[in-house]
Order: structure tokens, then C-alpha cells, then sequence
């Protein structure tokens, strides 16, 4: 797979909450060690302030978000640039399987925060598995 081919994995830029913190490292996890031949991250604030590189890394390609809320920022932006957006995930929603589990703050995980990253990374790597399936 050469570098224009990979998919794009791109996390949600949030910096209030654990869940913002949990999807980057998540999707950090899935290109830096999961998958590293297969995707590569763009950095959402690049996206979302309209830098040319960022739009073009994008633009009609495969990109898989993950966001840390509802509103749904990466995946809003990135298809608002033409990113062709096959996966959406939210953290969030890894916690409701999680409750009562303290996974850290905004700024640094707990071992159990950590854990959830993992499984977070694992979900993401098996869809784009898939995907790659699909393509073929």
C-alpha cells in the first residue's frame, strides 16, 4: 500500500474531556503501532482551519474518525472537506460499557483509561481490517 492509499484515521481534537483524550491516543495507537503500513493520522485542527495539506491528505480518500462527544467534530469537518468518512466511532460510547471506571482527566490517563484506549484501538484496527477486505 503506498502512502497516498492509506487510510486516513483522524481523532477528535477536543482537549476538555478524557473522552477526547482517550479517541487521540486510540487512533495514535492504531497508525503509530496497530497499523502503521496500512493508515496515518491528520491532525483535525489542520482540517478545520483550512490547510491546503490537510484538505488534500483528505479529500476522496477512506478516513475512519473517532470523536470524544456528540457533536461529532472530526467527522463533520472531514467530510466537510470531502474526506470520504466509512467508519465514525465516538469514545464516549466505550465508557457506557465502562461505568463507574475512573479513566482519567483531560490532560493523563489511569491504568483503566489506558485499557479502554486499547479496546478503542482494537475496534478501530478491526473495521479498517474489514475495509481493506472490502477494497480488495
Amino acid at each position: 500500500m503506498n502512502f497516498m492509499s492509506k487510510i486516513k484515521v483522524i481523532p477528535c481534537s477536543g482537549i476538555g474531556k478524557v473522552y477526547d483524550l482517550m479517541a487521540r491516543e486510540a487512533m495514535l495507537r492504531v497508525s503509530g503501532e496497530l497499523l502503521p503500513e496500512e493508515t496515518e493520522t491528520v491532525c483535525l485542527a489542520h482540517i478545520v482551519t483550512g490547510e491546503e495539506d490537510a484538505k488534500e491528505k483528505v479529500e476522496g480518500f477512506t478516513c475512519v474518525t473517532m470523536d470524544g462527544c456528540p457533536k461529532m467534530c472530526a467527522a463533520k469537518n472531514v467530510a466537510f472537506v470531502g474526506g470520504n468518512v466509512v467508519k465514525e466511532f465516538k469514545s464516549i460510547d466505550a465508557m457506557k460499557e465502562h461505568r463507574g471506571i475512573d479513566a482519567g482527566t483531560a490532560t493523563a490517563l489511569t491504568d483503566d483509561g489506558w485499557n479502554i484506549v486499547d479496546e478503542l484501538a482494537d475496534m478501530v484496527k478491526k473495521e479498517i481490517l474489514e475495509i481493506i477486505e472490502g477494497e480488495k
